[in-house]
């Protein structure tokens, strides 16, 4: 149980979900035998079209050494085939194979109830869902535009009934150009 006073950062929150729900759906994709990162490879190949390696590794995000491995993997066990793609010979699609499409579906009916009983088990599971939807979607767009150079600027959280020495200090990033009284 954690202390009432202890901080909680938005990353460690979220790595904290993150590890509770990759362990619950790492048990439910052993007993199949396919790993996480294999997981998230047939996700993105159930579509049907057939995706570069770069898709994939974008992804299932995964660096592209491991990808490959990861692929070789799935072709020796004949759940996905490699082909050269037709419009640019320099590039190869992956795409599952019968014995692939029906392991994915085995496995999505089982992951989607799973992410569905944690999603239930809070009060506002769709608008997490879709919080978090748009969180990853303005990061990603974030980070694809050139970071503005950041200062670290401390604030005191407080209710009013403690006092301002008893808040808690949170650190938060903010343009050079904001006009506060910063660190940094």
């Amino acid at each position: 149980m954690r202390s009432v006073n202890q901080p909680r950062d938005l990353a460690h929150l979220l790595s904290q979900v993150e590890r509770r729900v990759t362990n619950q759906l790492r048990e439910i994709l052993r007993r199949e035998g396919c790993a996480i990162e294999e997981w998230r490879v047939l996700t993105l190949l159930s579509d049907g079209v057939g995706h570069t390696m770069t898709e994939i590794a974008e992804y299932a995000l995964l660096p592209a050494p491991t990808l490959t491995k990861v692929i070789d993997r799935l072709v020796a066990t004949k759940v996905v085939y490699r082909r050269i793609d037709a419009e640019d010979r320099r590039r190869v699609r992956a795409f599952l194979t019968p014995r692939g499409r029906d392991l994915y579906r085995r496995l999505a009916h089982q992951v989607e109830h799973c992410q569905t009983s944690q999603l239930a088990a809070t009060r506002d599971g769709q608008a997490l869902r879709e919080l978090l939807v748009r969180l990853a979607d303005t990061l990603s767009d974030v980070s694809a535009v050139q970071p503005a150079r950041s200062r670290m600027v401390v604030a005191t959280t407080s209710n009013a009934s403690t006092t301002p020495a008893s808040g808690t200090a949170i650190g938060v990033s903010v343009p050079a150009s904001t006009n506060t009284a910063a660190i940094g």
